[in-house]
């Protein structure tokens, strides 16, 4: 696996993270959100440069000019319901692609910290000879992911695959690892090291989802 990791340089990118760690900031949920949706933004941009061009002529009121435009095709997949900012993001740059929303929850058959992650809802075009952009907020244990695409995998071929997410934890990254294929790039702004005996992510920034829409039951 392929890992670009941004937060390891200087950029405007620590300012959103700060943002939606912050516990008193992250109280607005629409501020919450366009924060999301900006890192999407930012995570799109340095995924475009490790896409295919062509150069193409582009006529001008004035003459003809030529640029090197994007030639994959994407198709943008979001884990609901918390990838939703981060997929608007990601569409306001693809704004041409090709959309897809896959669900998957953490379900505790015991009541415990033990749990399970379930998928259960899929829709999606075809992915055959398409670049697949996965995109997930959080990625704490891993297993939400391997299994989305476990259940992708099922009833779509993919061709190349592109896995983006705002805050990861080293021991989720190094399970993806082994589930994925080599060629897979990981696109992450902020990595921690540490997950409590919950599988959340410390320090982290708490439930994206909730922060972002609301409690659930």
């Amino acid at each position: 696996m392929i890992i670009h990791h941004l937060e390891k340089e200087n950029s405007i990118l620590n300012k959103f993270i700060a943002e939606i760690r912050d516990q008193n900031i992250q109280k607005d949920s629409l501020r919450f959100r366009r924060n999301i949706e900006r890192i999407g933004e930012i995570l799109g941009y340095e995924l475009s440069k490790y896409l295919e061009y062509q150069a193409i002529k582009i006529s001008t009121p004035l003459g003809t000019k030529t640029i090197n435009l994007l030639q994959n095709k994407i198709v943008l997949c979001s884990i609901l319901r918390a990838g939703l900012p981060l997929h608007q993001g990601l569409l306001n740059y693809f704004d041409d692609a090709e959309n897809a929303f896959i669900s998957a929850y953490r379900h505790h058959p015991n009541n415990d910290a033990e749990f399970e992650i379930v998928v259960e809802y899929f829709a999606a075009p075809t992915l055959e000879n398409k670049t697949l952009i996965l995109a997930d907020p959080m990625l704490a244990t891993g297993r939400s992911l391997v299994e989305v695409y476990k259940a992708i995998k099922k009833q779509r071929p993919v061709t190349e695959i592109h896995l983006v997410v705002v805050l990861g934890a080293t021991e989720g990254i190094d399970y993806i690892k082994n589930h994925f294929p080599e060629n897979t790039h990981l696109w992450i702004a902020a990595i921690d090291d540490t997950l409590n005996d919950n599988g959340y992510i410390i320090p982290g920034l708490g439930d994206a989802g909730d922060l972002a829409f609301g409690e659930k039951l």
